[in-house]
């Protein structure tokens, strides 16, 4: 699917856990400069292992949102399933083994405390995976959204986290800021099959 976007120069990649989505960008964009927020010590920490020897991937240590702040993070006992929304009961029965097992302090800041327009090269990518908090992330990157051709971002149709936007919601958001839907990958569906989230492209029209 990212193969499409041709000529990315930049990746945002918002919730880059341990570098997995990372990983997969610099293998699509091998030229493109990769800038990763993850907000929790111990994945930031494989993180920077990973990429040691990239000078085209930097790595800041702290969640995306509308302003500075200390946010609590709930930490799942699988820690890509953490989020600075609570885990809501539904996520630990859908997925077993992704439980809050505690909860620890981290810096929130929106994404021009970082970077600025003039550090984007275009056309750039916005990948979002955080758990619940896509909207107030998303307020987060507002300033800066008009400098992104893309967003790629997971989404969930039910409330896997306390007090979540559902994809309905993100959709509206996104489409309102000249960002449409272009397609869904990977998507998620409980006994029943009904849908639970899958990973969603915008782009401008």
């Amino acid at each position: 699917m990212l193969r499409q976007l041709e000529g990315c120069q930049l990746v945002f990649d918002i919730g880059a856990n341990r570098g997995q989505f990372a990983l997969v960008a610099r293998q699509c964009f091998p030229s493109a400069r990769i800038v990763s927020f993850e907000p929790l010590p111990g994945p930031a920490a494989i993180f920077r292992r990973v990429f040691a020897q990239d000078d085209a991937v930097t790595l800041h240590e702290a969640a995306v949102g509308p302003q500075v702040a200390r946010g609590m993070m709930h930490v799942s006992a699988r820690d890509d399933s953490s989020s600075l929304l609570p885990i809501a009961p539904l996520q630990s029965s859908l997925f077993p083994g992704t439980a809050e097992v505690g909860t620890t302090e981290v810096a929130v800041a929106p994404l021009d405390s970082f970077v600025s327009a003039a550090d984007i090269a275009m056309p750039a990518l916005l990948k979002l995976d955080v758990q619940g908090f896509e909207l107030v992330a998303l307020a987060g990157c507002a300033p800066l959204l008009a400098h992104f051709d893309w967003v790629y971002c997971e989404c969930s149709f039910v409330e896997l986290y306390a007090g979540q936007k559902l994809a309905a919601d993100v959709i509206e958001w996104l489409s309102a800021k000249g960002l449409r839907l272009w397609g869904m990958f990977n998507p998620v569906y409980d006994s029943h099959g009904r849908a639970v989230q899958a990973d969603f492209l915008f782009g401008r029209l």
